[in-house]
């Protein structure tokens, strides 16, 4: 069942939606040759905890730390560990969520440690691009299809592909609501858009294969293949002014 939110709550779900931004943005600024996934998962869960709010991924369905991050070909989910340490050239994907005053607020970017490949960018900005593309689909009338199909095209139109076996959500008062929101899709399907949804729109666009595997320690997704994998992600509410993205950092 799809939650309708109030204006009010969208106002609280921003709230949530900015510590979660500032702390990625916080933790972004951190990448650097030799420092742990460990440490920045360290920097993300200070930054959320002197805000007063709590990181929704610790302990969520077992997870043993504050943020997924994955390197290079991990597409989601990656475990912080102090043994993986960032090296020049890396392309890293840091997902943060924080819980505040009843609310979640989701967000994700993929950021480049030192010089990375002319490939590794080109995939980054499509991705991302792709991104602002979703989200600009997000408004009141139009359906999930839409939002998807247009994700799908852009990569694919790039010679990328679009992970399958994980997709977007619905979001609020718990971290993973209706409506499920794929990065593929046909137009005009899917549930329909209304005033008071908030949802998490996080394209995961591979280099080659959609194929993807989970690891033994059953969180960390990598591409089967090998290639390199870029994650990004807005939480959004529709509006009837149209998407209104609520996690924008405001840290310089």
């Amino acid at each position: 069942m799809v939650v309708l939110k109030t204006d009010r709550e969208i106002s609280q779900m921003k709230k949530a939606g900015l510590i979660a931004a500032n702390a990625l943005h916080t933790a972004g600024k951190a990448i650097e040759p030799g420092i742990s996934t460990l440490e920045l998962d360290t920097i993300i869960r200070k930054y959320i905890e002197s805000k007063g709010a709590k990181p929704s991924c610790l302990g969520y369905g077992g997870f043993p730390n504050s943020a997924c991050i994955s390197v290079n070909n991990e597409v989601i989910h990656g475990i912080p560990s102090k043994d993986k340490k960032i090296k020049n050239g890396d392309i890293v994907s840091v997902d943060v969520a924080a819980f505040y005053e009843g609310f979640h607020g989701d967000t994700a970017y993929t950021f480049t440690c030192g010089e990375v490949s002319k490939n590794a960018k080109s995939l980054l900005d499509a991705t991302y691009e792709s991104l602002l593309k979703g989200i600009k689909k997000a408004t009141v009338g139009n359906r999930i299809g839409d939002i998807s199909s247009t994700i799908q095209e852009y990569v694919e139109a790039r010679g990328y592909s679009v992970v399958r076996d994980f997709v977007g959500h619905g979001i609020g008062a718990q971290l993973h609501e209706d409506p499920s929101v794929p990065n593929y899709g046909v137009p005009s399907r899917g549930v329909r858009l209304l005033p008071g949804m908030t949802i998490a729109i996080e394209p995961m666009i591979n280099e080659g294969s959609f194929e993807v595997e989970v690891l033994s320690d059953d969180w960390t997704c990598i591409t089967k293949d090998g290639k390199l994998s870029a994650h990004f992600e807005h939480t959004v509410a529709v509006t009837s002014s149209g998407p209104a993205i609520l996690t924008i950092p405001d840290l310089v």
